[in-house]
């Protein structure tokens, strides 16, 4: 018996997978053939994908007893015989949802990622691992093809949808060829020569041909540091050049040089502890994570930064290449910014910061106050004011927030020396206790507040002697609870294990 070829798309907003849908449709109506089509909206471009779902019976001469056939409205799983996806991570969604079975669907799908907020938002790394979903759509489809369509549309000029379409095509899964297809992009009458570029490019991608677009993560921009380059290169071995030379980078992008050299002497001093222990092997673990982990907090978050950053040529540039916007085209980009009376007062100068936060600790209001701003800074006024702010860099180091992480760095510099008279390992975990400072605003304080518990629940005890007979496995514990859930009841429960374990039961209510 016929039955229908039933497609699935799961497309995010603004990739035009409504206009995918369309596409299909009307090749299929050309093709005289009875379709059917209905979708699901989703919510935010990255809390959820807009599905679309279309039935195409191959066979407009097949008997039936009332003239037509039945098309359903909803997929099921095991069901589906193309599988569209516009980004990596929904296919991974609709494999985990039984769509894609070995002995059925052809999976379609961009191997590009759009971080979703899960991962944003997580205390700890948390990315999702794009191999398991690659490796996963190797065993459960039928045919797997992947590809980062959405560089060969940036490529083309045109958006991702027309570069699937043409993928869809080679797949040779339609009941339609692609000559109807293209026509059917004809037929929308919109963006003709540009959507016929990206199909033809998804279609030779398919066949292997041309250049295969991959996707490169994003680099730092070139810094004028060689003195410093050199310096690292000669200094430390060659296993640290990889990471220090992107830390050190990156605190002079968020400085000046002389924040580098800063960079640089603070290492010189893991290293040196890491070469006395003798437990480097040739590979400097320590100095290799400490150096990550220092970068990332000298280089902290703070309004400063944030201006620089959605102020930068290059971001802007990047934006319209990301909305496919011709040179003659204009593009509004609104930036929403609320900062709350903490991050004002980090950028306030030492003495007069303190005396404004000791102000707003008495004041309910005063801690409850933002400033909501809405820039445009593809307006002239809009771009100053952000530069303005930017262009505060050099004040910077007159700031509370600079004078209070530059102290934080110090103290945490010192625990992983002392640590590692104990041991590689515990000062190992002392390093990764980093992980814990990141972001600004609330984020920032839970994870200084978690990190300053650890301090107090495990380190210090351990390096008098009161603590855990394995500190450092108590530690590595009590960081994976902190970064387990931001209400802080996991790594709660963990301190009280640890005080049980070493009976200091004065450690068991920390707060």
């Amino acid at each position: 018996m016929t039955r229908p070829v039933a497609i699935l798309i799961a497309a995010l907003g603004g990739e035009g997978g409504g206009v995918l849908t369309d596409w299909l449709v009307e090749a299929a109506t050309a093709e005289g053939l009875p379709v059917q089509k209905t979708s699901i909206p989703g919510v935010a471009q990255r809390t959820g994908a807009t599905t679309y779902y279309v039935e195409i019976y191959p066979d407009r001469d097949a008997p039936l007893d009332d003239g037509a056939p039945v098309l359903g409205l909803y997929p099921s799983p095991g069901g589906i015989d193309l599988m569209v996806a516009s980004e990596l991570v929904e296919a991974g969604r609709a494999m985990e949802m039984g769509f894609v079975t070995p002995d059925r669907t052809t999976l379609v799908a961009s191997s590009h990622r759009i971080y979703a907020i899960g991962e944003k938002t997580a205390l700890g790394d948390g990315l999702i691992d794009h191999s398991r979903i690659v490796r996963a759509a190797g065993t459960l489809a039928k045919r797997p093809i992947l590809s980062d369509f959405a560089a060969l549309a940036r490529e083309q000029g045109t958006v991702i949808n027309a570069v699937i379409l043409g993928a869809i095509a080679e797949a040779d899964i339609l009941p339609v060829g692609a000559e109807r297809l293209e026509a059917a992009i004809r037929a929308g009458g919109v963006a003709v020569e540009a959507s016929l570029r990206g199909f033809n490019a998804g279609r030779a991608s398919v066949r292997g041909e041309g250049p295969k677009a991959t996707a490169a993560p994003a680099r730092p921009r070139a810094l004028s540091a060689s003195g410093l380059e050199a310096q690292l290169q000669a200094e430390f071995p060659a296993a640290c050049h990889a990471i220090l030379g992107e830390g050190l980078r990156r605190v002079i992008d968020f400085q000046d040089p002389a924040y580098g050299a800063l960079y640089l002497d603070r290492m010189q001093r893991i290293l040196a502890q890491e070469q006395t222990l003798g437990t480097a092997g040739g590979e400097f673990p320590l100095t290799r994570e400490t150096g990550r982990y220092l970068a990332l907090w000298m280089a902290y978050q703070d309004v400063i930064r944030v201006a620089d950053q959605k102020s930068r040529p290059d971001r802007l540039t990047a934006v319209r290449a990301e909305v496919g916007a011709k040179a003659d085209e204009p593009v509004r980009i609104s930036e929403f910014l609320k900062p709350g009376i903490e991050e004002i007062v980090s950028v306030l100068p030492a003495g007069l910061g303190r005396t404004v936060r000791r102000w707003a600790a008495r004041s309910e209001r005063a801690r409850q106050l933002h400033f909501t701003m809405r820039l445009r800074t593809d307006s002239i006024s809009g771009y100053l004011r952000l530069r303005l702010l930017a262009g505060l860099r050099g004040w910077r180091r007159r700031s509370l927030r600079f004078e209070e992480e530059q102290a934080g760095i110090g103290r945490w510099l010192e625990l992983i020396e002392r640590a590692g008279r104990i041991g590689p390992d515990f000062a190992m975990q002392v390093a990764e206790l980093a992980r814990l400072i990141k972001g600004y605003g609330d984020t920032h304080e839970r994870g200084r507040a978690n990190f300053e518990l650890l301090i107090g629940g495990i380190v210090e005890p351990a390096l008098t002697g009161q603590g855990p007979t394995d500190p450092a496995r108590a530690l590595a514990d009590g960081i994976a609870a902190a970064l387990a859930d931001d209400k802080g009841t996991a790594l709660h429960q963990a301190l009280e294990t640890t005080g049980e374990a070493s009976g200091d039961g004065s450690r068991r209510n920390v707060a």
